[in-house]
């Protein structure tokens, strides 16, 4: 076991399936730290900063979890935080073989960090953050596969054209 673990990703937007892996890591260690990354070459739906205010408001039930910004390489953003194990969702045989790809090279980069794959609840399988995205980008109501906070501010958006 394990006293923290670090759970990063771009979270653009959070949705159920991310909640589902965060409380489902606090089950293997008490303090689960969710790194949002920030990917300059990357367009995103919703900046670093309300990505990061949007996940803090997800998780305020959970007790344990905090939210940092990633810049740079996980494996260095590990490091620099002290944690040792990463963990990371694989909803199906493609994001298997890219995350067991990138597990490998995060322990040839940092050896030692361990990256725990977790397979997300069945109602979850489906839901990603790119199927948000187009969702409400063409209108649609994401409600269904989102926290409320990420909700209402895809309503924003949705409503302003931006976040």
């Amino acid at each position: 076991m394990t006293d923290a673990i670090l759970f990063a990703g771009s979270f653009d937007p959070a949705t159920l399936g991310h909640l589902d892996l965060v409380e489902r890591a606090l089950r293997l260690a008490p303090r689960v730290v969710v790194g949002v990354a920030l990917h300059a070459d990357k367009k995103t739906l919703f900046p670093v900063e309300e990505r990061i205010e949007l996940l803090k408001r997800s998780t305020k039930h959970l007790k344990g979890v905090e939210v940092v910004r990633i810049d740079g390489l996980v494996v260095d953003a590990a490091k620099r935080l002290g944690l040792r194990v990463l963990v990371r969702g694989v909803r199906g045989g493609a994001d298997f073989d890219f995350e067991v790809a990138m597990g490998r090279t995060n322990a040839e980069l940092s050896p030692g960090l361990e990256t725990i794959l977790l397979a997300p609840a069945p109602r979850f399988a489906h839901v990603s953050s790119t199927l948000v995205r187009q969702i409400a980008l063409a209108g649609g109501d994401a409600s269904p596969f989102v926290p409320p906070a990420v909700a209402e501010a895809l309503k924003k958006f949705q409503q302003h054209g931006k976040s």
